[in-house]
Order: structure tokens, then C-alpha cells, then sequence
């Protein structure tokens, strides 16, 4: 009766322990293994992790998606935006860090909207450590900064990207829909300092 416990790791250390013993005796004591047991163990062995590493996926609880739903809120009509003059506003709620600003920047924007799709929206709140960025909206190079606490700058063309300073993310978008001549914030680009969800202000 054979009492061998046969599983994919016992058989891999016995094929390998056979593989050197073989290469000992043919090579007057060197131990040398063919590049045919080499390869068989090494695919055994491989194969071996493989099945433990991924054992417990099959059984593995599926969890729901979860989606956020901003509200819709009115901000600004088109008509009356002026070219890089900033309009204030509060999103997605009146809490803590919801400043935002809306800007006509006079050129094409990423996520902007309008004919030419340069009005853009972002938070004020810089991603660095929560330095207000109001008021710092330069219109010769369209960006948001410096921030007053570690000089963050963020390019407003290109999603609110950092130009330059110690922030390692790029500032939070508004996103916006265009109703007629009414601008209405409807979502949030980006998770907003000082929360750890959007919708929890």
C-alpha cells in the first residue's frame, strides 16, 4: 500500500530531489541537473505557488458598487460670465473646504463647457495640506496658486493639474452641465481636502 502523501508540492521536491541525485550519479559526483528535469521542476514548482497564491478567489464575496449622486445645483448663466473674471460658489454643499470658483478662461479647457468649451470650475482648497487658494486666479497663465502655505500651483486648462509646489494631486474638478444660458454643477472631480468622501462635508 503506498502511503505517500501525493500533492503537486510533495511530487515537486521529489522530482527535484530525484533530478539532482540522477545528475550526481552520471557526473561523477557533481551536481548537475539535464535542462529537461531543470525545466519540469521549475514548471511544477511554479504551477504549485500559482494554485496557492489564487486559492481563495473562487470564494471570494462579491460586493456591490457603490456610486455617489451629487446634487444638481445652479451656479452661473453663460451670458453673463466675463473672461478670467472668477464667480464664487459653494459645492457640493455649505460645508468645510466647498469653496469653488467658475471661470470663463478664453481658451479650450479639459471638462470644459460652453462653444468653446473653456468655462471650468474647480474647488478652491489646495490638495497639498488645505492652503486657500481665493483670490490667486492669474489670467495671463490660467492657473490656480500660488498657494500661500507650500506655493502649489495648479493649471486650469489641463483638469487642474500641478504646474508646480508640493501638492501630489491635481486639483478638484467641478463637474458642470449646460442647460440653455444655465451652468449647473453636478458632480466633483477628485476627492476634496479634508474629506474622505465628497458628500460627507
Amino acid at each position: 500500500m503506498d502511503t505517500k502523501l501525493h500533492t503537486p508540492i510533495a511530487e515537486a521536491q521529489e522530482a527535484s530531489a530525484q533530478a539532482v541525485t540522477d545528475s550526481t550519479e552520471h557526473k561523477g559526483g557533481k551536481c548537475l541537473m539535464s535542462r529537461r528535469k531543470f525545466l519540469f521542476t521549475s514548471g511544477v514548482s511554479t504551477a504549485t505557488v500559482m494554485v496557492a497564491m489564487n486559492a481563495g478567489t473562487p470564494f471570494a464575496k462579491e460586493v456591490p458598487a457603490q456610486v455617489a449622486t451629487y446634487p444638481r445645483k445652479l451656479i452661473g448663466k453663460l451670458s453673463k460670465l466675463k473672461q478670467d473674471e472668477p464667480v464664487d460658489f459653494q459645492y457640493p454643499d455649505e460645508g468645510a473646504y466647498s469653496e469653488s470658483m467658475l471661470v470663463k478662461l478664453g481658451q479650450q479647457s479639459g471638462g470644459g463647457i460652453g462653444p468653446n468649451r473653456d468655462v471650468v470650475a474647480f474647488n478652491y482648497t489646495c490638495t497639498h495640506q488645505g492652503g486657500p487658494l481665493g483670490g490667486t486666479y492669474k489670467a495671463d497663465t490660467k492657473s490656480l496658486g500660488a498657494c500661500p502655505l507650500h506655493l502649489s500651483t495648479y493649471d486650469l486648462t489641463r483638469h487642474g493639474i500641478l504646474i508646480s509646489g508640493q501638492a501630489y494631486q491635481s486639483l478638484p474638478q467641478i463637474l458642470l452641465e449646460l442647460e440653455g444660458d444655465n451652468i449647473f454643477a453636478v458632480g466633483v472631480f477628485g476627492l476634496i481636502f479634508g474629506r474622505y468622501d465628497n458628500l460627507q462635508g
